[in-house]
């Protein structure tokens, strides 16, 4: 099979656009204080910039996915790197903070675009017992970028200043863009049934779906401000925070394929759940950490236990929407994808809030068992409804 045709290189597309949005999304970092002074802006105004990415995010995700589903992958695909390309070089000469905060959000819709649809095309090209290795390696392929993105963005900050970082996201996106422009996709790709986008989201297997996500996204999200501020108040420093980030990191990038790999043999809404339930217990564990090597031993099983419920989410939203007797794999995409964005806004804005009145410790608890009861929730929505594992069927 010709390279351009292979289903391989397909994945190998997504991965370094999924790759690719992940490094413009964090190259910026590095280079906030430039921005803030050279614009003028207070760090509340940069807050509300980088905040602005969800808009567009959860506005442009389902509708994009349902349109990929009538024209088709490569479009959309190369029409999002477009855009991301476009938010980098508006990043990169922005003047003023109007222009910043439409670099933000062309650089949502990207997000939104490139997320939903590339997924979409794994789904289309292969059979639900493949979908969770596959959706491994890709986002073993975005954990990688978590862990370089800062750091490219502070090298070729120092090197060329302020433009630099941005113009090297830029030239990824284009050519990524002109690869998918040469990628061989099956003309079934762009033919496939038109159902209505109503249609999927009633199927209460996608509904679930989509609930698992939100905790898993607020999760995540809520931890990454309210650690570092206690780990902070444990007088532990910047250098060594950054760290514990970048371990974690690297256990995701090792653990995604490993959960893809156990989802397509054991089921994925099986590994998703117990990924949920297995993340509470740690959850709580890590909120009594009092030390960085303690921190490290805490850490690790909770990072192991949310590769375990993600990877396996991204399958099971294609198979349930197979299951349901639809392949519109755009609009479950879609949905999946405004989920995240709804834990992204919700994760910081309430553990902020529980943080200041209870502590970490406290919130680690809470927060775990909420998570166990909404878990035990969708565990009985499962059974009263007779759904069984697409890997259990046959």
């Amino acid at each position: 099979m010709p390279l351009r045709s292979s289903r391989a290189f397909a994945v190998a597309l997504v991965t370094f656009a999924t790759f690719t949005d992940i490094v413009a999304y964090s190259v910026a970092i590095p280079v906030l204080p430039d921005l803030s002074r050279r614009l003028g802006a207070s760090p509340t105004m940069i807050g509300f910039v980088f905040a602005s990415f969800g808009v567009t995010l959860l506005t442009v995700s389902l509708p994009m996915g349902a349109v990929s589903d009538r024209i088709g992958r490569r479009t959309p695909m190369v029409g999002g790197l477009v855009a991301l390309a476009a938010s980098t070089l508006l990043f990169a000469y922005a003047t003023s903070l109007p222009w910043l905060f439409a670099a933000r959000l062309v650089q949502g819709a990207a997000d939104a675009i490139t997320w939903v649809v590339g997924f979409a095309l794994i789904a289309d090209r292969y059979a639900s017992d493949e979908r969770g290795r596959v959706t491994g390696f890709v986002m073993s392929g975005t954990s990688v970028a978590v862990m370089i993105g800062p750091s490219i963005g502070g090298w070729l900050y120092e090197i060329g200043g302020i433009r630099l970082p941005f113009s090297f996201v830029t030239l990824l996106a284009v050519a990524g863009a002109i690869a998918f422009l040469l990628i061989d996709l099956p003309a079934a790709s762009a033919e496939r049934t038109r159902v209505p986008m109503t249609l999927v989201l009633r199927q209460q297997p996608v509904a679930a779906c989509a609930v698992a996500v939100v905790l898993a996204s607020s999760t995540l999200s809520m931890l990454e401000p309210v650690m570092a501020l206690h780990l902070g108040g444990l007088g532990i420093g910047p250098a060594r925070i950054g760290l514990l980030f970048g371990i974690a990191a690297l256990v995701n990038t090792g653990m995604h394929p490993l959960a893809g790999h156990l989802a397509d043999r054991w089921g994925a809404r099986r590994m998703m759940l117990l990924g949920l339930t297995l993340s509470a217990f740690a959850l709580s564990f890590l909120g009594q950490t009092w030390s960085f090597r303690s921190t490290i031993g805490f850490q690790i099983p909770f990072v192991i236990s949310i590769a375990m419920m993600v990877t396996p989410s991204l399958a099971y939203m294609a198979e349930v929407t197979t299951l349901g007797g639809v392949d519109s794999y755009g609009v479950a995409y879609g949905l999946y994808n405004m989920a995240w964005g709804v834990g992204l806004l919700a994760g910081p804005a309430i553990g902020g809030f529980m943080f200041e009145r209870l502590g970490f410790g406290l919130l680690a608890i809470v927060w775990g068992t909420a998570l166990l009861g909404v878990t035990a929730v969708l565990v009985r929505s499962a059974s009263l409804s007779g759904e069984r594992d697409p890997a259990t069927l046959g």
